[in-house]
């Protein structure tokens, strides 16, 4: 493909995008392909001779598009929100497109220099204090992958540069909520913790960590010998949005000099809005923390902001320098394979700033107000219905919710709840995802998607009343 080319082809697919957004109100929202269906469409050897162009655009409306569950679609539900905003997708297509590498800072300036100034400006807009510093991540599995082993390095006397944890010593323990992400727990697995030594502290009412019970079982594990390493909060936790108290869990961490982790992945991005800080209060004495800026903030997928209080901690931790990527800089300038994993980075900091620079931290603003807005009223709407329950606090864009018909009560209930969230999901009208709580199914209804406004909440809930009204199951069948 040569540049002419290049030109035309490039044109003809953001026009393509264009009209696919532009399209999803009348799309599906959930693929109905069957297992192995894309996968049939698809020759099983690659092509020998070239293809034309055109024939690989037309196979995204004839094979890709409709085996795709609809994110950026205005009533998909599901999960968390995911967006792209158009600003960001322009920016991931002249990262891509430059194809530079940030192997260190002499090899792309810009790319270092650029991810240190639109970190720092989210840090701002998140009312963070200087004492932080960022880097871009691709997840928020891989900054809690990072902190995790931060703090076992701390809690070891930097046990890697001796015989690692293999050289024994006492057991190092990991504390998070039962309502933590899995994301977590595998973290400390790959982090060398074993499960053996992963804490599972109980929540309360409102599904956040209970710093008393924390308090008790670092005080047993320090009596049985162990060594307390990290704790784990959540600031919005997966099911429910459930707030852990950072500010009580950050004294405890304190008190026994254990490594504080925030997971702010959902629920950071509504911290640029100064009246939802609260619910992080103590984060300044947390020792690092995970914003995903894919979710809810906008940035396309991936992008998550990992901050640390201590960067030279985990420069020393994670650096690497081998001779053919030193320069006569290093000692003046940020080396970001110094940060995290992998060695090569792409230039994700593109697409955040891109989209910062379109919208205006108040034009992000006047996003997230509306959807937590457009939550509340849908959460008032369900509760205001007989036979509805929420069942979970609503505090900030997710509603879990109940069809709880009289009469109907456990396994029975939780197969009525999943078989009405699948027809729903099946007739293409919305996306939802099903969950457990308190060990019964429940139904989330995540809202945040670009598009979403209060018309598309309301089809979504015509749709989920009448599945909930017409499903059939054979309990109920033979009941009746």
């Amino acid at each position: 493909m040569d540049a002419k080319d290049f030109r035309r082809y490039g044109h003809q697919l953001i026009d393509w995008l264009a009209d696919y957004h532009e399209s999803l109100p009348s799309r599906p929202v959930e693929a109905v392909t069957a297992p192995g269906e894309v996968r049939a469409m698809l020759p099983a050897s690659p092509p020998l001779e070239a293809q034309p162009f055109e024939a690989v655009i037309a196979d995204l409306d004839r094979i890709i598009v409709p085996g795709l569950s609809l994110w950026q679609h205005p009533r998909f539900f599901g999960y968390f929100p995911a967006n792209a905003e158009p600003a960001g997708i322009l920016g991931d297509l002249v990262s891509t497109g430059l194809g530079v590498l940030g192997l260190s800072w002499q090899s792309s300036p810009a790319l270092t220099e650029l991810e240190e100034v639109v970190t720092d400006w989210v840090r701002q807009m998140v009312g963070l204090s200087e004492a932080w510093s960022g880097v871009i991540q691709d997840t928020a599995s891989t900054s809690t992958l990072v902190a995790l082993i931060s703090a076992r390095e701390r809690a070891s006397g930097h046990a890697q540069t001796r015989g690692g944890l293999q050289a024994g010593g006492r057991s190092l323990i990991v504390y998070v909520c039962a309502q933590s992400h899995s994301s977590v727990d595998k973290a400390a697995l790959l982090a060398g913790f074993g499960r053996d030594n992963i804490r599972l502290v109980p929540f309360d009412s409102a599904y956040a960590m209970r710093a008393d019970a924390l308090a008790e079982m670092i005080e047993a594990d320090i009596a049985a010998g162990l060594l307390p390493c990290a704790i784990v909060a959540t600031t919005g936790t997966t099911a429910t949005t459930a707030i852990d108290p950072v500010d009580e869990i950050a004294r405890i961490a304190r008190r026994h000099d254990i490594w504080l982790h925030v997971d702010a992945a959902m629920a950071g991005s509504a911290m640029i809005l100064p009246e939802c800080r609260g619910m992080w209060d103590g984060i300044e004495d947390a020792d690092s923390l995970v914003i995903n800026a894919h979710k809810w903030l906008g940035a396309p997928f991936d992008c998550s902001l990992y901050y640390v209080r201590d960067a030279q901690h985990l420069i020393r931790v994670m650096s690497t320098n081998p001779s053919f990527l030193q320069s006569s800089v290093d000692g003046t300038v940020k080396n970001l394979r110094d940060w995290g994993i992998p060695l090569g980075r792409r230039f994700r900091a593109l697409k955040l700033w891109f989209m910062i620079r379109e919208r205006g931290v108040e034009g992000l603003q006047a996003r997230l107000r509306r959807d937590m807005a457009n939550a509340a009223a849908f959460a008032a709407q369900v509760s205001g219905t007989l036979h509805w329950r929420v069942v979970a606090p609503v505090v900030l864009q997710t509603v879990c919710i109940r069809h709880e018909p009289p009469g109907l009560v456990g396994e029975a209930l939780d197969a009525h709840t999943k078989a009405w969230a699948e027809a729903v999901n099946r007739s293409g009208a919305a996306y939802l995802t099903p969950a457990t709580l308190d060990g019964r199914w429940m139904v989330r209804v995540s809202i945040g998607a670009l598009s979403t406004e209060a018309a598309d909440i309301a089809e979504a809930w015509r749709a989920i009343r009448q599945a909930a009204e017409t499903v059939r199951l054979p309990e109920m069948a033979a009941g009746g």
